[in-house]
């Protein structure tokens, strides 16, 4: 096993985690209330941090075969919400029905950080480590 490998698993756990542990501060920190889309992004985000750390120690590539759908379904998901949020899709298109709205500026830090924004950026490192590491995978068998 090469050491490449192992950071990129390690750096795709390291962001799955830090992922989590911000949603979780969002709302139970800052009672900021999560919207449908971001309960489905949670969804495929939290499984992923346990399956990387068992990923990691033994390193076995199998941890592809489960991360890959997780990871391309929350970022789907989090494009889907990006749009949503930043008008690009009308609001009628959102799956929100009770709660608060897809739509709702809870955080803008920067004039452009938003918590929509942040999904699709956890879930766009953790795609980018996957097939690095899938190329990594491949190249050595």
């Amino acid at each position: 096993m090469s050491d490449k490998k192992w950071i990129l698993l390690f750096c795709a756990w390291l962001v799955a985690s830090v992922s989590t542990l911000g949603s979780l501060f969002f709302s139970n920190v800052m009672n900021l209330p999560p919207c449908s889309l971001c309960w489905y992004q949670r969804i495929f985000m939290y499984p992923l941090v346990v399956i990387f750390i068992m990923g990691l120690v033994p390193f076995t590539p199998s941890v592809l075969r489960f991360s890959f759908p997780l990871a391309l379904a929350g970022f789907v998901t989090a494009v889907y919400h990006n749009l949503l949020y930043y008008k690009i899709l009308p609001e009628s298109a959102a799956p929100c029905q009770q709660g608060i709205s897809c739509t709702s500026v809870q955080i803008e830090w920067f004039g452009f950080v938003t918590i929509p924004f942040l999904s699709l950026t956890g879930f766009s490192l953790i795609l980018l480590c996957l097939f690095i590491l899938k190329k990594e995978v491949s190249r050595e068998s």
